[in-house]
This record gives C-alpha cells, structure tokens and sequence, in this order.
C-alpha cells in the first residue's frame, strides 16, 4: 500500500491516544512490509518530504509522522550475527 493510501486512511481514522498511536504503528508496519526490499533511511526521509506527511491532521495521520522520524533516529539495518558476538566479548 502506498504511503498515500495509507495517510488518507489515517485521515479518515476518529482515534485518539493509544488507539491512534496503535493504528498509526500498524499503518507504519504495513508501509514498511509493502516496500520492494529493505527500508533505508533515505526512504523514510524521502517519505518525510511527501505532501501528505506535511499535511497530516488526525491524531492517527500525525503519530504515523511521529513514527517515520523515529525511523529516522534509529539503524534500521541489523547488525551481523558476528558483529553482535564480538561486541559481547
């Protein structure tokens, strides 16, 4: 589902609070399962730039926002197994 589809589904979402945040999570997920391979950073920034992200106004649309600049705080590629293992020792 496009990035767009999904905001405008969140637009038309009456939830507040955690149930938004919920939604806005599940919408995220969906977004990100639907891209063709790995999510990189520069795709959740390039997101970030669409109009419908800079138009967003429900509480669902807007923590959907919230989330892709989480995304954009953090690694999103996981380290290797032997990466992980050295940084234990």
């Amino acid at each position: 589902m496009t990035l767009t589809r999904i905001l405008e589904g969140l637009e038309a979402n009456t939830a507040t609070g955690a149930q938004a945040l919920g939604d806005a999570r599940r919408g995220f997920l969906e977004w990100v399962f639907a891209m063709p391979g790995p999510v990189t950073a520069q795709m959740v920034r390039a997101a970030l730039d669409e109009p419908a992200v800079h138009a967003a106004e429900s509480d669902a649309a807007r923590a959907f926002v919230e989330c892709l600049q989480e995304a954009c705080q953090v690694s999103l590629a996981c380290p290797r197994r032997r990466d992980r293992i050295r940084a234990l020792h």
